[in-house]
């Protein structure tokens, strides 16, 4: 005779469970949404031996719920109690079900279901506590509790599980690299209840450009698209998923943009006096970054030494970058084209700037002279350096290195004197001066130029 017991009861991974107790007989239920019926037959049957003692005793009356069932909202991963208050119970039984997984879980002081997280207790048979610890999202639903009276007496109460949102990596987009002028779809998945909602923006709070006519500070959705990327959209974006329960979640996803390098010159002609020190300058932009380097005209390339420092400064955003290069107390050799170059796996470019020769500033120390301060003297070397329509980047020093002195001094008659050097010998020697529009001499021009001005600021003197 097979082992009496509970079978065919419960969730299906409940159904070999035999509890601690014998009812006599075996009990099976061919389909499981009878189960309001089985629980009410198993109590029933629980009171078989208590039929004839209540027989002898004086009647009572039968037993009712005195409260109801309480809603519970809680987050996964913490512990809960749902309350089932009954009086007159008498010699009566208490059941908890969970309803939805048509599961039977308790009967009176005795734990039916295998799952290790619940447990029940009771108040003096006053009040029922179903304990369910570290609560799973699969938890969430109806419970019943149900009383064995001849038509069994039953409430409901909801548990509602809320999840934090997750970020699933494995349905997100992850770090991107794209060509300049693509198009970009970006997707980010989360999980979590109620569902999470997903909106973007970008991590250094600049807009998102969605396409030519549709820019936005955020954008909401799984999926973000942009329309023809440029290089101005490069950088980090921020996938948030937020529903209400904390914490909101995040995921950074960076966007790279290739493009071939380009250069942008600020000075394309310099000039600078023999003897001194000058700088010129390039800008660049390459993504990924470009190597960077300077020639002279020829093509050879220029190493750093004791003539030459060659500087790159990176700069912002991080796909520009500053070219320096540093020529150290000019001679006549070092005067012509020179090349910036940049390279990278998408291409390469290079830009020309042309270095000529310059009057040198007159520091004659004539005591009855007017004096021109240094902020006067770059004004004075700016006209002398634009004059072609190409303001120069000159950076003015000495032989040893250090800056000219804070003020120059001039003689208006040495001035008159020096200008009337420039003979045509000293304009052949300096042949590869630029010339202006008029033909005449870029120096005799400034010259003229910086003759009205100290006229001008003498006779301000004077006054």
């Amino acid at each position: 005779m097979p082992e009496p017991g509970f079978k065919d009861c419960g969730s299906r991974s409940d159904r070999t469970r035999r509890p601690e107790f014998r009812l006599g007989l075996v009990i099976r239920v061919p389909k499981m949404a009878q189960i309001c019926f089985v629980v009410s037959l198993i109590l029933q049957i629980l009171r078989i031996g208590q039929l004839a003692a209540a027989a002898t005793t004086a009647p009572t009356s039968d037993p009712e719920f005195t409260d109801s069932i309480e809603n519970i909202t809680v987050p996964a991963g913490r512990n809960v109690k749902l309350a089932c208050s009954v009086k007159n119970l008498g010699s009566y039984k208490v059941a908890w079900m969970h309803f939805e997984q048509s599961a039977i879980l308790t009967v009176h002081n005795h734990v039916i279901t295998r799952n290790p997280r619940i447990s029940v207790t009771h108040d003096k048979h006053r009040t029922w506590f179903l304990h369910i610890s570290d609560v799973h999202q699969e938890d969430m639903g109806r419970y019943m509790c149900q009383i064995n009276t001849v038509t069994a007496k039953t409430q409901f109460g909801y548990l509602h599980v809320v999840v934090p949102p997750n970020i699933d990596d494995s349905l997100s987009s992850s770090d991107a690299i794209v060509r300049e002028g693509a198009n970009v779809s970006l997707t980010c998945k989360a999980t979590g209840s109620p569902p999470p909602s997903i909106r973007w923006k970008r991590d250094d709070g600049s807009k998102i450009s969605i396409s030519k006519n549709l820019v936005v500070s955020e954008w909401e959705g799984d999926t973000l698209e942009m329309a023809r990327i440029s290089r101005l959209d490069m950088g980090a974006y921020l996938c948030i998923a937020s529903n209400g329960v904390p914490p909101t979640v995040s995921k950074r996803i960076k966007v790279s943009v290739d493009f071939p390098p380009m250069l942008w010159i600020p000075h394309q002609l310099v000039g600078a006096p023999l003897g001194y020190s000058v700088t010129l300058e390039c800008h660049s932009e390459a993504h990924p970054t470009s190597l960077n380097y300077w020639t002279r005209e020829d093509g050879h390339m220029i190493h750093d030494s004791e003539k030459h420092r060659a500087v790159t400064l990176p700069d912002k955003p991080s796909y520009k970058t500053h070219m320096q290069l540093t020529i150290h107390s000019l001679t006549k050799d070092d005067f012509g084209t020179y090349k910036c170059v940049a390279k990278n796996p998408r291409g390469e470019t290079d830009g020309t700037i042309r270095l000529y020769i310059s009057d040198p500033p007159s520091t004659s120390p004539s005591p009855v002279t007017t004096e021109l301060s240094r902020k006067d003297w770059d004004s004075t070397a700016e006209l002398n350096n634009s004059v072609y329509g190409n303001p120069s980047s000159l950076t003015i020093q000495n032989e040893k290195g250090a800056k000219v002195g804070s003020k120059f001094q001039s003689n208006l008659n040495e001035i008159d004197k020096s200008e009337q050097k420039s003979s045509d010998s000293d304009r052949k020697r300096n042949s590869k001066w630029p010339s202006d529009d008029n033909g005449g001499s870029g120096a005799e021009l400034a010259s003229s130029l910086a003759l009205l001005y100290l006229g001008a600021a003498g006779l301000l003197a004077v006054r």
